[in-house]
């Protein structure tokens, strides 16, 4: 169900909650206002396109639940496109946040009403007082919030691989855990690209003449980018444990698969001879001769202890 709602800020504080369509000049030049729409209609974005002058390609993109981490300049506004992320079930859940942000406003929408909120005006309201001037620092305090969403889901996919990679060295590895690890390190993958993407926004508002983003602002943007390069150095390093968990489990079970086959030929050779004897002797006339038969016996025994001292040594059994 859609949801909006709307405060004015000042100097880092909420000055008054406010329809949607309330104007904001009379709070001063330092007062701008902050809209928050959750699970948005087509309905919701009529009155806000005209009131703000919003970019008709960017309301469409902000419909859409399934954008990748962008950012566009529009005029004196920009558009943006973030990714929250969590791990559910060996899968990484997105949802998406997009932000408007101009001089005097910014106008959040986001499309996962089970998702948490990374923005809300309490939340912002409770954070450093670095972040507190404008709009350009309500966006750095929503990215910083979504590179913190990453970290966990990289600490618990590593988790998860480390658990099953002591469990393959353990035991031969069945198909469930070939496609689980196949599945994790898929969403693994995914999740670098978006971290990708994140970085190039976090990029261009710091290194660009962006409008709307103060140049006292835009340190706290590197600063994001750097957790993100941060993020993927561990993403990188966590696809290179996958691949050589995969590579060693092969590795075991081809030893493991060796060691049997060995086994099953040395107690084939060793049952093989007896049964090769038995099967010469009854034939020849020497057989019934006085010993004959402890003698046979005796060459069966010696031979099955001389083979098995021998495939011993070997370590075949």
């Amino acid at each position: 169900m859609s949801e909006m709602r709307a405060a004015i800020f000042r100097d880092g504080n909420v000055v008054e909650h406010v329809a949607i369509d309330a104007s904001v000049p009379e709070y001063g030049d330092s007062a701008f206002i902050w809209i928050e729409v959750l699970n948005p209609a087509d309905c919701d974005f009529a009155a806000l396109q005209e009131r703000f002058g919003l970019h008709s390609l960017a309301v469409e993109d902000s419909m859409s639940p399934t954008q990748v981490p962008k950012v566009h300049v529009y005029d004196d506004q920009i558009f943006v496109v973030l990714k929250i992320a969590c791990l559910k079930n060996d899968e990484v859940k997105y949802a998406e946040i997009d932000a408007f942000v101009s001089a005097r406003h910014i106008i959040t929408v986001r499309h996962n009403e089970g998702a948490e909120d990374g923005h809300t005006h309490e939340r912002f309201r409770s954070g450093p007082r670095s972040t507190r001037s404008g709009p350009d620092s309500i966006l750095h305090a929503i990215m910083d919030f979504v590179v913190d969403s990453y970290f966990p889901v990289v600490q618990m996919i590593e988790d998860e691989v480390l658990a099953m990679e002591q469990r393959l060295l353990d035991a031969f590895r069945d198909r469930d855990d070939v496609t689980r690890l196949f599945r994790l390190r898929r969403e693994t993958i995914h999740l670098q690209h978006v971290l990708t993407r994140t970085s190039d926004v976090c990029g261009k508002l710091t290194n660009l003449e962006v409008p709307c983003i103060g140049a006292e602002v835009k340190p706290y943007f590197r600063d994001v980018q750097d957790q993100l390069l941060r993020l993927d150095g561990m993403i990188s390093g966590l696809v290179d444990v996958i691949r050589v968990a995969f590579e060693a489990s092969n590795l075991l079970a081809q030893q493991r698969q060796g060691a049997i086959t060995r086994k099953l030929a040395g107690w084939a050779a060793i049952l093989g001879a007896p049964t090769a004897i038995a099967g010469i002797f009854p034939n020849m006339p020497e057989f019934y001769a006085p010993y004959g038969y402890p003698i046979v016996v005796a060459v069966m025994l010696s031979i099955c202890v001389g083979l098995y001292i021998r495939f011993k040594k070997l370590r075949w059994l």
